[in-house]
């Protein structure tokens, strides 16, 4: 099964949408907390939901319980705290919700995480299909 993640910061949406549509995603999976940022004009969830669909005819979900609690977001982020802690709070978070039982594997088959980092080395959709690939086994993995 192929699982994409993607990052819409530090990139123009002709980028965006055209490494969308060259790797044949067939839906995007939304991991952020907050899917109104006003990181970058397109990403908005009714306006990237629109871009999605028209663009590319791609379909939009949102699943918040991919994402991190606002506590840990912060203490990352705003607190400036250490990428090994907030990662093994990050798995522990995913390991309690128990994502690899309550996300249909079909619901990522061809689909691709977004969240708003540019690279998948500090972004929790990383972990989010590592995890799960540790869990299922069979993903083939491919950061866009």
């Amino acid at each position: 099964m192929k699982v994409f993640t993607i990052g819409f910061t530090k990139t123009s949406a002709e980028s965006f949408f055209g490494r969308l549509q060259q790797a044949g995603v067939q839906k995007i999976v939304d991991v952020r907390l907050n899917n109104v940022s006003q990181l970058a004009g397109f990403a908005k969830k009714d306006d990237l939901r629109y871009f999605l669909r028209a663009i590319c005819g791609i379909d939009y979900a949102h699943h918040p319980e991919l994402a991190p609690t606002q506590e840990l977001l912060d203490a990352y982020k705003k607190q400036r705290g250490d990428w090994a802690e907030y990662e093994k709070h990050f798995l522990d978070l995913m390991a309690s919700r128990q994502i690899e039982q309550t996300i249909p594997r079909e619901a990522l088959d061809e689909a691709c995480l977004l969240c708003s980092e540019d690279k998948p080395h500090y972004c929790h959709r990383r972990l989010v299909v590592e995890y799960l690939n540790a869990k299922w086994g069979d993903l083939e993995i491919q950061h866009l």
